[in-house]
């Protein structure tokens, strides 16, 4: 353990996820670690223009975030060979207990790639996960260990071709909450 790790003797790493890291549960909860890992200057998901959308992403797969509530339009390179994950529409709890997820049953949402509709997956995750963010971070606000569990509708795409592309996507919890956001981005 490092000293610039480590905090009293304890790590600020997370603990390993509940779930494979490539799994559609995994990569949901990687998604939350993300979003978790930026502090409220370059909240992904408050970001209004794509400026931090590079900002902590794995080598993997490549994240995108939608909005609090309402619409949002960002621009962003994204690395040739990278699939692409995101929630058309999610919710989070924390601190979570095991088989709570927070399930919005009424929830829809939508998402396109250059104007062709894309496969919504719901995904959630029964287990919790540790998630350690940084002070004001987009999903607990603090810093330290807290269980979170998620759920929404998901996407993942194969990594889009070189060059230029529309995506847009969005959702709602069947009232009057909603959230959409609009890329444009550039693959290569």
């Amino acid at each position: 353990m490092s000293p610039l790790g480590s905090f009293f003797g304890r790590s600020s790493r997370p603990a390993p996820l509940p779930y494979p890291t490539t799994s559609p549960e995994g990569l949901a909860a990687r998604w939350v670690r993300w979003v978790a890992a930026h502090g409220s200057l370059k909240n992904p998901i408050r970001d209004t223009t794509g400026e931090h959308a590079s900002h902590h992403q794995p080598d993997d797969v490549w994240f995108l975030a939608g909005s609090y509530g309402g619409s949002v339009a960002r621009r962003c390179a994204v690395p040739a060979g990278r699939p692409l994950f995101f929630p058309a529409f999610n919710m989070w709890r924390w601190p979570a207990e095991p088989g709570e997820v927070p399930l919005v049953a009424a929830a829809t949402g939508h998402a396109t790639l250059d104007g062709t509709p894309v496969a919504l997956t719901t995904i959630g995750t029964p287990t919790p996960f540790e998630v350690r963010g940084v002070l004001g971070n987009g999903v607990t606000s603090r810093p330290g260990a807290t269980a979170v569990s998620v759920w929404g509708l998901w996407v993942r795409l194969d990594p889009p071709g070189p060059g230029a592309h529309e995506l847009t996507f969005g959702g709602t919890d069947g009232g009057r909450f909603w959230v959409e956001a609009q890329y444009r981005i550039v693959v290569g």
